[in-house]
């Protein structure tokens, strides 16, 4: 007999057998009982929303069948040394207070960095903005040096960290485009482009809304209550930021690409409703990286989606708007729970995504709420580290406890920069 058991779903592992108690339209698999076969379909169950799954060891690959009865055993947060005060503060003759002070610098130095870098961006780009308009020479030198060293960095950093910012970090207004930029860099190199590639596509995601410029504040993001000519305007951004474009002297491709941003593959897009065959792979890119953004960081912040829950709605309700391809190397690259994301994991701590290695995104580090630490010195737990230590679900900032809220601190507006990846070494292993 065939029995199942259900698991968790943060125990799934390549080679167990599964059945999938979901009808068959609410899934992308061909059949609702299969091995699974690849990290991909793990990264496609989980990003269905699925807590647990129901898995029949005896069709399992046989190295696969005895894992479940560990699936319970998960470790607790580890006590504060005895002897520590309320606070939590180990006591002075703790021997490994040193080294978790030091890991803990390490890890704020690097946060630091990552913020400092990003307003610098975005301070940057304010100046291409102000000249753009009298000294478009001016304007295009200033953007193909920013995004020059941003390209020149993201290809020596072999594997990237996609770093959460800190609440608040640069400037307001330019926030969009640079985050724009530095997600749609991140997909380029995923995808396998090449420097000029990069650098073009940069290019375009910096100035893709440029044109908003000639537009009134009030017309310059959609809302429902926009009427069809006020919608009409607003889509007017499109040419202008192209116009400006070719002011500044950019190439072809960074034209085509600025051009196409709101275009779908499915043809719903605008201004021209172009569809798949037309789209180039830069477009391609913007378009599903511009709307990603949108989707956490909209015009009115009560509408703002988690970035797991804007993955989700992408995969689940839009995946018709974007390239197969770019769509599935988005998700590899940025986790089914990227930087940002409210999770609780399986001994039911709640945390925040910090980090994700674009190399190993099913194991992102995670700030764990423990009202033992306080939060200020509360440390990155590197999951890839603890592997029993999975990711049960996601949230919503609203479902979490108001102390939990409070220390998790989740952000307002989901910023994100990258940083060289650095596999960690014993010490910082067993952290």
């Amino acid at each position: 007999m065939n029995s199942s058991i259900l698991i968790d779903i943060s125990q799934l592992r390549v080679g167990m057998y599964i059945q999938l108690d979901v009808g068959w339209m609410h899934h992308p698999f061909p059949v609702s009982s299969f091995r699974v076969a690849s990290m991909e379909q793990i990264a496609t169950l989980r990003e269905l929303g699925l807590t647990e799954v129901r898995y029949v060891p005896k069709k399992s690959d046989p190295d696969q069948r005895e894992l479940v009865p560990a699936a319970w055993r998960v470790p607790e947060m580890p006590a504060p040394p005895s002897g520590a005060d309320a606070a939590g503060n180990a006591p002075a003759a703790d021997p490994d207070a040193p080294r978790r002070r030091a890991l803990l610098e390490a890890q704020n130095r690097a946060l630091a960095v990552c913020d400092q870098r990003f307003g610098e961006a975005t301070r940057q780009y304010q100046a291409m903005e102000r000249v753009v308009s009298e000294h478009p020479d001016q304007a295009r030198t200033k953007g193909d040096a920013l995004v020059s060293g941003c390209v020149s960095e993201l290809l020596e950093n072999g594997d990237s960290v996609i770093r959460l910012l800190s609440e608040g970090v640069g400037e307001r207004n330019a926030l969009h485009p640079i985050n724009v930029m530095v997600i749609s860099l991140l997909l380029g190199r995923a995808l396998g482009m090449k420097s000029v590639e990069l650098h073009d596509l940069g290019v375009a995601a910096l100035i893709h809304d440029m044109g908003k410029l000639k537009l009134p504040p009030n017309l310059r993001q959609v809302t429902p209550s926009m009427i069809p000519m006020e919608r009409s305007r607003y889509e007017t951004h499109v040419g202008e930021s192209v116009a400006f474009a070719m002011r500044m002297g950019f190439p072809d491709t960074v034209l085509t690409a600025v051009a196409r941003h709101h275009e779908m593959v499915d043809g719903s897009g605008f201004p021209l409703r172009l569809s798949g065959p037309d789209l180039g792979r830069a477009s391609q890119v913007l378009a599903l990286v511009n709307r990603y953004d949108r989707m956490c960081n909209p015009a009115n912040g009560v509408d703002a989606l988690t970035p797991h829950e804007a993955l989700s709605v992408i995969f689940a309700q839009l995946k018709s708007k974007f390239d197969s391809v770019v769509l599935g190397a988005f998700i590899r690259m940025m986790g089914v729970y990227p930087p940002g994301s409210i999770v609780q994991l399986v001994n039911d701590r709640y945390a925040i995504v910090a980090s994700v290695n674009s190399s190993r995104p099913l194991r992102p580090k995670v700030i764990v709420h423990d009202s033992r630490i306080p939060k200020e010195e509360a440390p990155i737990l590197d999951l890839e580290t603890v592997p029993e230590l999975g990711i049960r679900r996601s949230l919503k900032p609203a479902q979490l406890p108001r102390d939990a809220l409070d220390y998790l601190s989740p952000r307002q507006r989901i910023c994100y920069f990258f940083e060289r990846a650095v596999n960690p070494g014993p010490e910082e292993a067993g952290a």
